[in-house]
């Protein structure tokens, strides 16, 4: 099955592995006998579904969440079906790799209008003027 990430991005769901694991907090007994956490593994380094200006971006965004090895590692906790948490995992990355495929907008170099120069020293010169007026007299000496 193929999971539409954008219009541009598909990955197929051959390159997600899931491992379930037993998770901590509450659901008594059950949570003691059922793996119903999630631990999603995509390996980003060898995803061919990636172009490579996305992959730089999510690399930096996963952080932590990256190993040394270009596999991004989530994992799904939050609820107490198996399936909730495998959906939340799979709908985490997605959000992820949405996030990484929006190209930053490019700083456009910008100066400071006249007025906005002349109202920075205007501002500069009243408070000059503030504290001149502040100092004492020195004694004149007669």
């Amino acid at each position: 099955m193929i999971i539409r990430v954008t219009p541009t991005i598909s990955i197929d769901e051959s390159e997600i592995q899931e491992h379930f694991i037993r998770a901590s907090g509450p659901g008594g007994q059950n949570v003691n006998k059922v793996a119903t956490a999630v631990q999603l593994r995509f390996n980003v380094a060898a995803s061919p579904s990636l172009p490579h200006d996305v992959r730089e971006r999510l690399v930096r965004l996963a952080g932590r969440r990256m190993t040394e090895g270009g596999i991004l590692i989530i994992e799904a906790r939050r609820f107490r079906s198996q399936e909730k948490n495998r959906q939340d995992a799979v709908d985490r990355l997605i959000r992820l790799i949405q996030k990484a495929a929006e190209r930053p907008t490019p700083r456009r170099k910008t100066r400071p209008t006249m007025a906005s120069k002349k109202r920075r020293l205007n501002t500069k010169h009243r408070r000059s003027e503030t504290k001149r007026m502040r100092r004492s007299v020195p004694p004149s000496g007669d």
